[in-house]
């Protein structure tokens, strides 16, 4: 039997993905693209905004428009902000929490009648990228921002780390299938081997839970770079980082979440540092690391948020000058404390700050990926890319730079998919 997987919303939902995928090959069925006819379509949901539901649902009535007498399987975040709500949507089967996710394919075989067949051993783990692997290492996050149901869908607030065994464990078979690149990623990355703590306990240990499986993952044979997810901009400090430039394996790129250049909105965004500090953040990256690419998350049009406000992030962002910017307009989530105010920021201006900032983005990733022109880099590459009607070996630089090689000159010099070169960059690509 065919089955076809789709993912939206985080890296953690990427990597459990490929964890089902996995499961289902072993189980004896081929992995389709989603966009083919299957006989099982799984969508691995996000519910972190209205768009995000909205797009979930899009994406399961695309399934089953695809094939109606398919078998349609919801599951993650989705599943467990909607309540009951998926039971009326005649477009899905079934529906899979969070906590679920490990035993899918069972229920699926059980639900289609099927018989299970033996899985066998040394399959390929079987990526949503072919050269980048994703390992959540942690789950769950206790910070409570008010605008966000992630808590309430993700363990209610507990946080859980993978042991430094296991994650050894999975890098090392990672590396034995030709993996050179491990993403660490997890809901609250930050808060990695604290679990239990409270909200503010990972900064008191100063990131060295994190900083030990981060040497433990580069120490395997075979993995030649080390990539971080999102981190919280509290764990960073001088001891954080002097002991992390010494993993060379480690990438300088560093996703520091933001949210807001205002105060007045982080306060009321309920995240715990304030713009200055935010700013001191990225010095302390810049004193560590040559060039580090240090990219964020904002949201525009939270409740109340002012002009003015609004002004206000828009001077930190230039004055800080990130590498991107993700942009992200409000989109209230019942249940939340954001959503209950009554200073809701209508769609148009929304519409509006969001079109401000991403068009300075566009700068700003210009300006940073100039930066590269012309010295040599190494880049993993990973697929052939067209732009302007050039084909290129494409690939990412340390800093996640797309950079890219005309196809010819690029099989003239035995460049290959998954393969690390020293390059000297002359083209940098458009994300």
């Amino acid at each position: 039997m065919k089955a076809a997987f789709l993912t939206l919303g985080c890296k953690v939902n990427y990597y459990e993905t490929e964890k089902m995928i996995e499961q289902f090959r072993q189980m004896g069925f081929t992995i389709v693209d989603f966009r083919e006819k299957a006989d099982v379509y799984i969508v691995n949901t996000c519910t972190v905004t209205n768009i995000a539901d909205r797009k979930s649902r899009q994406m399961l009535h695309r399934a089953k428009k695809m094939n109606p007498e398919g078998y349609v399987a919801a599951v993650g975040c989705y599943v467990e902000s909607s309540g009951d709500a998926w039971k009326k949507d005649p477009a899905i089967d079934a529906a899979f929490s969070n906590q679920e996710k490990t035993s899918v394919v069972y229920q699926v075989m059980q639900d289609l009648g099927l018989v299970p067949r033996s899985s066998e051993e040394g399959k390929r783990f079987v990526s949503q990228e072919r050269t980048r692997a994703y390992l959540k290492i942690q789950d769950g996050c206790n910070q409570f921002c008010s605008y966000c149901m992630i808590p309430y869908v993700r363990g209610r607030g507990r946080l859980v780390s993978k042991p430094v065994n296991e994650v050894v464990s999975e890098v090392r078979k990672l590396a034995s299938q030709g993996y050179k690149e491990v993403v660490l990623t997890g809901i609250h990355l930050s808060s990695y081997g604290v679990d239990g703590a409270d909200a503010r306990e990972f900064v008191r240990h100063q990131g060295e839970p994190l900083l030990s499986v981060i040497r433990e993952t580069a120490a395997v044979e075979g993995i030649r770079r080390v990539r971080l997810g999102s981190l919280e901009p509290r764990i960073i400090s001088e001891k954080f980082l002097t002991e992390l430039v010494q993993v060379p394996e480690v990438c300088p790129h560093f996703h520091l979440s933001l949210q807001s250049g205002c105060d007045n909105v982080l306060k009321r965004m309920n995240r715990h540092y304030t713009a200055v500090e935010y700013k001191e953040t990225v010095s302390l990256l810049r004193k560590y690391f040559v060039l580090p690419a240090v990219t964020t998350d904002v949201i525009v049009g939270f409740p109340g948020e002012t002009e003015d406000e609004f002004g206000q992030t828009r001077a930190f962002l230039q004055e800080v000058g990130l590498a991107d910017i993700h942009v992200f307009k409000y989109s209230p989530r019942q249940g939340t404390p954001a959503a209950a105010r009554g200073d809701q920021i209508s769609p148009g201006e929304k519409n509006r700050r969001s079109d401000i900032l991403m068009r300075d983005t566009e700068e700003y990733r210009r300006n940073y990926g100039e930066n590269f022109l012309g010295r040599k880099e190494k880049v993993l590459f990973e697929e052939t890319t067209v732009e302007d009607g050039i084909s290129y070996l494409s690939g990412h630089n340390e800093r996640y730079v797309k950079i890219g090689v005309p196809l010819g000159r690029a099989r003239e010099n035995g460049y290959r998919e998954n393969g690390i070169y020293d390059i000297e960059v002359e083209k940098i690509l458009v994300k």
